[in-house]
């Protein structure tokens, strides 16, 4: 018999570091929709905080949102200060490179986006999602970088086999 080990249950949350909450808050609330559900968390001089995060003497502020079935949990750290992130890291460096978030209409997300500011690396190809029988059919989607050049995806997907929708 063979013994089941303890699996995943699903993705709890993706963790974001930035240098401005103020400005994350405009990026993961008011340009993409999320919704806070648990109040903001503060702390500073926390041994226990510190030994998880592996920061003697770490200080932040931290809030939750949740897109659609995932949640970012966004950090300020006020110590220990880190330098700049480079805002055009490529997407081919090691480590996390983005993630992605499926839309209703990528179009009118893409347009929010373009809107304040933010960088894209190019416009979603409409032309890759058809409509057959009133049914629309393929995906598309194109890579952007909040206000602090970190990478996401939006993505819009309809019945195809390339793909799997959430």
């Amino acid at each position: 018999m063979t013994k089941k080990l303890p699996g995943v249950i699903g993705v709890h949350h993706i963790g974001v570091s930035v240098p401005d909450i103020a400005k994350a808050r405009e990026f993961y609330i008011d340009i993409l929709g999320g919704v806070e559900e648990v109040a903001p968390l503060e702390w500073a001089d926390n041994p226990m905080i510190d030994a998880i995060v592996g920061l003697p003497g770490s200080a932040a502020r931290q809030f939750f949102c949740r897109l659609g079935n995932v949640q970012i949990e966004v950090f300020e750290y006020s110590a220990p200060r880190q330098a700049p992130q480079d805002a055009n890291r490529g997407v081919n460096e090691y480590g996390y490179t983005h993630f992605a978030v499926q839309v209703e209409d990528v179009a009118t997300v893409y347009e929010r986006i373009v809107a304040a500011g933010l960088p894209v690396h190019t416009a979603p190809t409409m032309e890759n999602i058809t409509i057959e029988d009133g049914i629309k059919h393929g995906y598309t989607g194109t890579y952007c970088r909040d206000f602090f050049g970190n990478v996401f995806e939006i993505l819009e997907i309809h019945a195809t086999p390339d793909m799997r929708p959430i």
